[in-house]
């Protein structure tokens, strides 16, 4: 069995995730095409993740990427999160995610929903958007009444207020295609239906190529295993096996928010390659075990919830030392921005702005070299253009907790 050594993996990732270097000419569909999704939960973060992997780009490319050319799309992804994902690759996601198990009930009787109402309100959402851009108020307004004053119930607990109980679908409801996010209508959220599907709906730019499973939707959680019925699911964890791999179907499980069992039988389907990794098995995309001959190096700022650190395994060396006491919060990678330093999280870091000004305060948890020092300069200067403002380094504590 092949053995891969963790520099050789960060190497890998660093160069797949465009850490090692800046992209040129890549699209920002390009590299969250690569990056399996960018969290969007904090808009801001998802711009800096996308723009420091191309050479050249801004927030405002990225925004226009999102809303004008809608290359992009705003949607609920992995573990129910708000991400940003290819436009062109939505139909394969929504095949994969729509196949996801019923994880437990998060909430308790007398709030959650029946399978059959949760049903009754995705197809409620499929109809009153479609052609349409809705608030949370007015979308909730037709789904309630389209279904039945059960569904406007204030029961679910959220931010010190209370939210109508049909709202416990909507990440359902984007993981079986009834709906994405909309342009902003000035500071309020909006909704709308997906863009029209292309074809072929297969994954973009996979390393193994696929037939591409349509967007069909299948809430009873159906077992891989059944030929081109997974193929949307298969799909998704080649892209995953070749932007992290090597990984485990446990580590697969945790990223997209499914059972081990469930990604167990997948990888079964996939049949990707297993090497020796860290002293245990992990798995590749068959025959891709090559690596990098440079170490793997570099000094980036990457934001809140970046895909490298989310999605990066196994998390003790990934954040070594005090970085997995300082930059985790519960064991929780994402929650700091952090500095990462030859492909290992070294600090945390935090930036402020104030008009124009925008203050990045960075704590590194080791000294760093000259070298580096000028690196992180460098790095600085990018985040500011990314985020069009004029940057100013303060090394330091960061007082700022953990983005919950």
């Amino acid at each position: 069995m092949i053995e891969l050594s963790w520099p050789q993996v960060s190497a890998r990732r660093l160069e797949r995730q465009a850490l090692a270097a800046p992209r040129e000419g890549g699209t920002p569909a390009d590299v969250v095409a690569a990056m399996c999704g960018a969290h969007a939960q904090v808009m801001s973060a998802a711009e800096l993740s996308i723009a420091l992997r191309l050479d050249g780009v801004t927030r405002a490319d990225v925004r226009r990427a999102l809303w004008e050319e809608r290359s992009l799309v705003k949607t609920y992804g992995p573990r129910g999160t708000v991400h940003l994902l290819p436009a062109r690759d939505l139909p394969s996601w929504v095949d994969a995610l729509s196949r996801l198990p019923l994880g437990h009930h998060a909430f308790p009787d007398g709030v959650r929903m029946t399978a059959g109402q949760t049903a009754e309100v995705i197809e409620a959402i499929r109809v009153v958007l479609d052609g349409r851009e809705l608030t949370i108020d007015e979308l909730g307004d037709a789904v309630v009444g389209a279904t039945g004053p059960w569904a406007g119930d204030l029961v679910m607990p959220a931010f010190q207020t209370m939210w109508p109980r049909w709202r416990q679908a909507m990440a359902a409801a984007a993981h079986h295609g009834a709906l994405v996010f909309g342009p902003p209508r000035g500071r309020k959220v909006t909704y709308t239906s997906p863009p029209p599907a292309p074809a072929p709906p297969a994954l973009s730019g996979s390393v193994l190529p696929m037939g591409g499973g349509g967007a069909s939707g299948h809430a009873d959680g159906t077992t891989p295993g059944g030929g081109g019925a997974v193929d949307g699911a298969v799909e998704l964890l080649r892209r995953y096996l070749a932007g992290y791999g090597p990984a485990t179907p446990e580590q697969f499980a945790q990223w997209i928010g499914a059972p081990r069992a469930w990604a167990e039988g997948l990888f079964e389907a996939a049949g990707p390659q297993p090497v020796s990794f860290q002293g245990g098995t992990a798995w590749v995309l068959p025959g891709d075990t090559a690596a990098p001959a440079q170490a793997p190096g570099g000094v980036r700022l990457l934001p809140y919830f970046d895909a490298y650190v989310v999605a990066g395994r196994p998390r003790e060396l990934l954040y070594p030392g005090a970085a997995r006491t300082r930059a985790l919060a519960g064991g929780q990678a994402g929650n700091f921005p952090v500095l990462l330093v030859d492909g290992t999280v070294a600090g945390v870091w935090h930036q402020r702005r104030s008009g124009r000004r925008i203050h990045v305060t960075v704590e590194a948890l080791r000294p760093l070299t000259r070298a580096q020092r000028g690196e992180l300069d460098d790095q600085v200067a990018r985040v500011g253009e990314i985020l069009e403002g004029r940057p100013e380094l303060t090394l330091g504590p960061v007082t700022v907790g953990p983005h919950a």
